[in-house]
C-alpha cells in the first residue's frame, strides 16, 4: 500500500466550544473547514451538524444538507456523515440523515459500550453554554446503543442506497459483530474498517491494541482496508503506527483539539499538514479523493442527494 487515506473529521459531537475558539460551529464555518482540509490533502471529511446559535449537536436533516451541499459545490472531497448523532437519538433518527441525503460513506458503529465524557467536565473553567455542562455530564450514564437489530437495518439502508459504511471497531469483540454480520450476508464489496481508540468505554489508544485489533481483522477477514482514530494526545502516535502497519489515518477537531501538546490546533487543515507530512516521511502519498473512490468501490459524487 503506497496510498495514505487521510479522513478529516471536522467538528464531532464530543467537544463542546468553550474547549476551543477554533472548533466550527456554523453551517459556514464546517463548510470551511471542509475545504481547508480538501486542499491541504484529505480524502474524506466525516462530518457532523450542530446548531449554528450555540454549537449543540444537532440532527436536522436540512443543516446536513447544507453543509454537504456546500461542501460539494466547492471540492471534491468524499463526505461521509455519521450515524452516531447526538445522545438520546433513536437507531430511526441516526440514520434519517444517511437515508435522505445518500453520501458515498456513512459511519457504521458495530457494538453497544459505555461512552464516556463526563471526564472532561474537569477540563473547562468556565463553560459558554449551560448546555455543555449538562451534556457532558449526562455520559456518565449514556450507553451508546447498537443491537444487532439496529445493526442490520442500518445496514440494510447503506445498501439499499448505496452507501458504503465505514465500519468503526471501538474494542475487539466489534471486530466479532462484523464477522457475524458478514456471515449474515449484511455486507457486499470491499471492507473498510477504523478502529476508534481511546474513548472511555472502549479499547485504550496503545500499540499493542493497535496491532491486537489489525491481527484480530486479518484473523477474521480476507480483504480489507482499515484507518485508524484516536483521542486527545494518542491522534498522531496511533496514526503514525497505523501507518507503518499499511493503514490509513483520521485527523481532525473532532478526535483532538490539539496541534501538539499543549498547542490547539487553529484548524483541522493544520492537522491534515502535519498527518501528509508524517505520510510522506513513510514514503507514502495521499490519496485523492477519486483514487479512494477506486479503491473503497464508492457510487461517485454524483450519484449522492444533495
Amino acid at each position: 500500500m503506497n496510498k495514505t487515506i487521510i479522513t478529516a473529521a471536522i467538528t464531532g459531537g464530543i467537544h463542546v466550544p468553550s474547549m476551543s475558539p477554533y472548533l466550527p460551529v456554523t453551517t459556514e464555518e464546517i463548510i470551511d473547514e471542509s475545504v481547508r482540509a480538501c486542499e491541504a490533502g484529505a480524502a474524506v471529511v466525516h462530518i457532523h451538524a450542530r446548531e449554528p446559535e450555540d454549537g449543540r449537536p444537532s440532527s436536522d436533516i436540512e443543516i446536513f444538507r447544507e453543509i454537504l451541499t456546500g461542501i460539494k459545490a466547492r471540492c471534491d472531497v468524499i463526505v461521509c456523515i455519521s450515524t452516531g448523532g447526538r445522545v438520546g437519538m433513536s437507531p430511526e433518527e441516526r440514520i434519517a440523515t444517511v437515508k435522505e441525503l445518500k453520501p458515498e460513506l456513512a459511519s457504521f458503529n458495530t457494538g453497544s459500550m459505555n461512552f464516556a465524557l463526563y471526564p472532561l467536565l474537569d477540563k473547562i473553567e468556565n463553560f459558554k453554554y449551560q448546555w455543555e455542562k449538562d451534556f457532558l455530564a449526562s455520559t456518565e450514564k449514556l450507553v451508546f446503543h447498537n443491537t444487532f437489530d439496529v445493526l442490520k437495518h442500518f445496514c440494510s439502508t447503506m445498501e439499499e442506497i448505496d452507501t458504503r459504511p465505514e465500519i468503526e471497531i471501538y474494542d475487539v469483540g466489534m471486530i466479532n459483530n462484523t464477522y457475524q454480520l458478514i456471515q449474515e450476508g449484511y455486507f457486499n464489496g470491499p471492507l473498510y474498517m477504523q478502529f476508534v481508540m481511546g474513548i472511555l468505554g472502549g479499547i485504550p489508544a496503545a500499540a499493542d491494541n493497535l496491532l491486537f485489533l489489525y491481527n484480530s481483522s486479518k484473523q477474521a477477514f480476507k480483504e480489507f482496508q482499515w484507518s485508524v482514530c484516536a483521542a486527545g494526545k494518542h491522534q498522531f502516535p496511533m496514526g503514525v503506527t497505523n501507518l507503518i502497519l499499511g493503514g490509513h489515518m483520521r485527523v481532525g477537531l473532532e478526535d483532538s483539539l490539539y496541534i501538539a501538546p499543549g498547542e490547539l490546533a487553529k484548524s483541522n487543515a493544520e492537522q491534515v499538514e502535519k498527518a501528509v507530512r508524517l505520510s510522506k516521511e513513510l514514503f507514502r502519498e495521499p490519496a485523492a479523493p477519486d483514487e479512494v473512490r477506486e479503491m473503497l468501490e464508492l457510487k461517485g459524487k454524483d450519484k449522492v442527494n444533495f
